[in-house]
């Protein structure tokens, strides 16, 4: 019986950058908002609090499904992902990240733009391109064209 992994052992190649990182991002954001949108728009014409208040909570909640199914996936692609063409891996064999990981990086993100956005900035000199989140996820973003979806 084989006890090797069916992904590589060392994860060398190209990082995704910083611009098509963000287009990503911003498309995510766009589709995880519509129905929270919709829902706060409603609630302000009508002058319902609870309706606002519960936009936010949904928000929140299809935020931390959607990117923490995604991530957490085979493929390591949100919507946004797979349309730029990057994908999130694992940084020590190159296979996902599972759904536990994605939860860290999903909360992580906040720490990373906590201070002036920083932790988004640091994979801009970062050697693997690492946002802090991916280095607390220990995960690597990387091009579809250089590490295919299985």
């Amino acid at each position: 019986m084989s006890t090797s992994s069916p992904y590589a052992t060392h994860v060398a190649g190209s990082r995704a950058g910083f611009w098509v990182r963000a287009g990503a991002v911003i498309l995510d954001g766009l589709l995880v908002s519509i129905v929270p949108l919709v829902l706060l728009g409603i609630g302000l014409a009508a002058d319902t609090q609870g309706l606002v208040a519960a936009s936010y909570v949904l928000w929140f909640v299809l935020a931390i499904a959607y990117d923490v199914y995604y991530h957490g996936g085979e493929s390591g692609q949100t919507i946004g992902k797979r349309v730029t063409g990057i994908r999130v891996i694992d940084s020590r064999n190159g296979g996902p990240i599972g759904y536990g990981r994605s939860a860290v990086r999903f909360f992580g993100r906040y720490l990373s733009g906590l201070v002036c956005y920083l932790g988004y900035l640091w994979m801009l000199w970062d050697t693997e391109k690492q946002c802090w989140h991916d280095k607390m996820a220990n995960d690597l973003v990387v091009p579809v064209s250089e590490f295919p979806v299985r």
